[in-house]
């Protein structure tokens, strides 16, 4: 199909822009729309990537009907941190057609080689804290909340235009009916012993903020070497736990303490993709009223990080964590059923063999993709 790339600036074309997935998934019973004004928030000129990064949205255009998507960005983050001039693409979506893909990617691109980048590297939406990564094998379910999803025929575009895989990365899937090992529980009774304490996250204020202020500097310390990853000023990491506070179920958020302070963490979070994809990207009125209404079928959790410093693995703080996250997660009356672990490198062998150890099975792989420019 013959396609013309236009590139977006106006205020018709950005709606145009967040129209593209809704067509494209019509008929895909597994896809959740992502929340409209999220996506819209993190493209618009005010948002904290423009005081780091460029981007520039583009869209495709088949005799009148949009029929593809991508963005193009340089985040100087990323570039400062690997000392390469590495750009990234996101945020694609496109018809099951090769040349609209192709289109589309040689259109980032280039944009990037306008301004001065080698390489490039995707699908990351700005940045890995924000939605990233090919879903490569594993289609037959849903994403879990915050996790991506997209047509098999994505990866296969990418491969057949010359891209080569950097790193893929897996999602864990844990029964809950299933005790785990002795091992874990003796773990948080060592740690206890050794003088870590235990709680919940605290969701009222102003003990929220502060114990974001503390995760923000433990996160920070413990991330500071993941691949890709870029560091967030504090004011971003606040912004973006304020949006997730009202989703927390405590039972699910153990932190663990060293003489108050924060030296480790295990963050869940109930899956409301569950209600999220009974309101179609918007969280108007109605929208608000399927959210309410549907969150009452969920059924399972999403564990985003296991965290601990290093030097306090010896005293079983990791473990200790899992075991606590897990009982979180079971107690009389929760809904859970099952939890995905997601997401965690392929190459990060310390944290698979602890995720298989408690029981994580993989069930989905997810991919990264790079490309001389």
């Amino acid at each position: 199909m013959t396609s013309n790339i236009v590139t977006v600036t106006t205020p018709v074309e950005k709606e145009a822009f967040l129209n593209v997935p809704a067509s494209i998934y019509q008929n895909d019973p597994n896809w959740v729309q992502p929340l409209r004004s999220s996506i819209a928030k993190q493209l618009a000129p005010s948002s904290p990537f423009s005081q780091y990064g460029q981007l520039q949205q583009f869209v495709a255009l088949s005799e009148g009907q949009m029929v593809g998507r991508i963005v193009a960005a340089v985040n100087r983050r990323l570039i400062e941190k690997e000392g390469k001039p590495i750009g990234l693409f996101g945020y694609f979506e496109c018809i099951e057609d090769f040349e609209v893909a192709r289109s589309l990617l040689e259109t980032a691109c280039q944009w990037l080689r306008d301004r001065g980048m080698t390489k490039i590297r995707g699908p990351i939406d700005l940045s890995i804290h924000n939605n990233c990564l090919f879903l490569v094998d594993g289609f037959d379910s849903p994403p879990t909340i915050m996790m991506p999803y997209n047509p098999p025929y994505y990866p296969e575009f990418l491969e057949k235009a010359g891209w080569q895989k950097a790193k893929d990365a897996y999602a864990y899937h844990f029964p809950l009916d299933k005790p785990l090992p002795s091992k874990f529980e003796k773990a948080y009774k060592i740690a206890c012993q050794s003088g870590i304490t235990f709680r919940p996250i605290c969701l009222k204020e102003p003990g929220f903020e502060r114990d974001c202020r503390s995760l923000y500097h433990l996160f920070t310390k413990a991330f500071a070497h993941n691949w890709s990853s870029t560091p967030r000023s504090e004011a971003e990491f606040l912004e973006e736990a304020k949006e997730l506070q009202p989703l927390v179920d405590p039972d699910l958020f153990p932190i663990a303490e060293d003489n108050g302070d924060a030296i480790g963490f295990w963050m869940g979070l109930p899956d409301y993709n569950i209600p999220l994809k009974q309101v179609n990207g918007k969280l108007n009125w109605l929208g608000l009223l399927k959210f309410l209404w549907y969150r009452r079928q969920i059924h399972q959790a999403r564990v985003i990080a296991v965290c601990s410093l290093p030097e306090y693995r010896r005293k079983m703080v990791p473990l200790a964590l899992i075991y606590l996250g897990m009982q979180g997660g079971i107690k009389k009356h929760k809904p859970y059923q099952s939890a995905e672990l997601s997401w965690v490198w392929e190459d990060n062998h310390s944290s698979r063999k602890l995720i298989e150890a408690a029981g994580g099975k993989i069930h989905k792989t997810y991919r990264i993709y790079e490309k001389e420019i």
